[in-house]
C-alpha cells in the first residue's frame, strides 16, 4: 500500500544509505520498530534496515559510497554502516533452519515476505522501500489501527522459536494496546510459560524493565501476576497495588523498587535474579531503607526531609517519598541542599579524642544534638554544641 511518505525516507544519513545499498540487482528496506511506530504516531529512535545483499556486498558497497561499516552481528548477518558518525544497523534477509527456544540456525535469504512472517508480531513485519510503498504481510497495518498487539500466525508457534516473546508481547501490549489482551496470545502464553525458565537472566532483565518504562506498566503486570507470571520473573514477594499506585512517568528501577522492593533485603535478591547493576541495587536498597522512615500517613515536613536527605542522600530520599505517595514533598527534596554534618573523626582527634569506638559515639551525639536544633549553620552556634557534648562526655 502507498501511504503518505513516512519521514523517517526524508532524513539524510538514510537517503544516503539507499543510495549506497538500494539498486542494482539488490534491495534495501525500512524494517521493524521504526515503521511501527512512525504509523503508530510514536517517536522512532532507530531506524534498522533489511537488504537482499549478503553481509560482504552491504561491506563493499558501503566502502564504495565512502561510508564506514563494521560487522557487528555478521554471524547472523548484521552489519553497521556509520553515515556521518550516526549507525544504522542493516540485517540481511533470513530464512530460519532451527530453532531451540533461546536461539534460530538462519540462512541468508532474499524474500522479504519470509523474512517478515518469521517475525513475532505483526505490526513488527512492516517494511518500507526508497519509494515509500507500505509492504504489509501480516495485516499489521490493520493491528496499528486498532492498536491490537497480535503474533503472526499461530501464537504458539511464534513462542518456542523464542520465549522471550513472551514478555516482548506483554511488553508491547503495555506500550501500545488500547484493548484488551489477545484471547489466543494468552492462552499459548499460559501453556507456554515453562520456556521463560531457560531464558538468561540478563534478557529477562532487559525485557522486563523495558516493560516497566511504558506507561501501561502497571496494568500489564497485573494482567501477567494472574497468569502467574511475575513470579517467576522475580524470584520472590512482589506487589503490583503499590505500582499502581506510581506516577507514569517514574524511572523502570523506581517502578521496579514499587513492585517488588519490600524491605532492603529484596534488593540483593533482584540482583541475584535479574543481574541487576551494582549502583541499580545500591539504589534500591537506600530507597528501602529511606522507606522505613518515612510514614505514609502524614506527608513528612521540612526538618524530617532533611533529616532523610542527611541519612540516605538525595536520590534515596526522592525515591522513597515517590513511593510514599508524596510528590511534593519530593518537590522540595529537590530543591533543599543535602545538610553535611560540620566536624569529622579526625577534627575530634585533634581535640585530644583517644582513636576507637568513642569517636564514632560522639559524632552520633553531635549529629543528634544539630539535628533538633535544626541543622544550624553558625560556626559558633555548632561549636557550642560540640564543646557541650565534650564537657558531658568528659564527666
Amino acid at each position: 500500500m502507498k501511504i503518505s511518505t513516512p519521514s523517517f525516507l526524508d532524513d539524510p544519513h538514510v537517503q544516503r544509505l539507499f543510495a549506497a545499498l538500494d539498486g542494482h540487482g539488490e534491495e534495501l528496506r525500512v524494517v521493524g520498530g521504526a515503521v511501527r511506530n512512525h504509523f503508530m504516531g510514536k517517536p522512532v529512535h532507530e531506524i534498522d534496515l533489511a537488504t537482499t545483499a549478503t553481509p560482504d556486498v552491504v561491506m563493499a558497497r558501503a566502502a564504495q559510497a565512502g561510508l564506514k561499516s563494521v560487522p557487528t552481528g555478521i554471524d547472523h548477518g548484521t552489519v553497521t554502516v556509520i553515515v556521518d558518525h550516526v549507525p544504522f544497523e542493516i540485517t540481511t534477509l533470513r530464512e530460519d533452519v532451527d530453532t531451540d527456544g533461546r536461539r534460530a540456525t538462519v540462512l541468508f535469504g532474499r524474500d522479504f515476505e519470509k523474512d517478515a512472517l518469521r517475525r513475532d508480531f505483526t505490526f513488527n513485519a512492516l517494511s518500507v522501500g526508497a519509494d515509500g510503498l507500505v509492504h504489509d504481510y501480516a495485516d499489521g497495518m490493520r493491528d496499528i489501527e486498532t492498536r491490537h498487539v497480535r503474533f503472526i500466525g499461530d501464537p504458539a508457534t511464534r513462542i518456542r522459536e523464542d520465549y522471550l516473546r513472551i514478555l516482548r508481547y506483554f511488553r508491547f501490549h503495555a506500550a501500545f494496546a488500547e484493548n484488551t489482551a489477545d484471547p489466543a496470545a494468552l492462552e499459548a502464553i499460559v501453556h507456554q510459560r515453562h520456556g521463560l525458565s531457560g531464558l538468561s537472566r540478563e534478557r529477562v532483565r532487559a525485557e522486563l524493565m523495558k516493560l516497566l518504562e511504558t506507561e501501561g506498566a502497571a496494568d500489564t503486570l497485573a494482567l501477567m501476576s494472574g497468569l502467574g507470571l511475575v513470579l517467576p520473573l522475580i524470584g520472590g514477594v512482589y506487589c503490583t497495588t503499590r505500582l499502581a499506585r506510581m506516577p507514569h512517568d517514574c524511572d523502570a528501577i523506581l517502578k521496579l523498587l514499587a513492585l517488588s522492593v519490600l524491605k532492603r533485603e529484596d534488593a540483593a535478591r533482584l540482583q541475584d535474579f535479574l543481574r541487576l547493576s551494582n549502583a541499580d541495587t545500591q539504589r534500591l536498597s537506600r530507597a528501602a531503607e529511606a522507606s522505613e522512615k518515612i510514614s505514609r500517613a502524614t506527608a513528612p515536613d521540612t526538618h524530617h526531609i532533611r533529616i532523610c536527605l542527611l541519612h540516605f542522600g538525595r536520590q534515596a530520599t526522592c525515591d522513597a517519598l515517590r513511593l510514599a505517595g508524596f510528590e511534593e514533598a519530593c518537590a522540595q527534596a529537590l530543591v533543599l541542599a543535602e545538610p553535611k554534618l560540620p566536624i569529622s573523626g579526625a577534627d575530634l582527634l585533634a581535640r585530644g579524642m583517644s582513636p576507637g569506638k568513642a569517636i564514632g559515639d560522639m559524632l552520633d551525639e553531635i549529629e543528634k544534638q544539630w539535628i533538633l536544633k535544626g541543622f544550624p549553620e553558625n560556626p559558633e552556634v555548632f561549636a557550642q554544641i560540640v564543646t557541650q557534648a565534650l564537657t558531658a562526655r568528659a564527666k
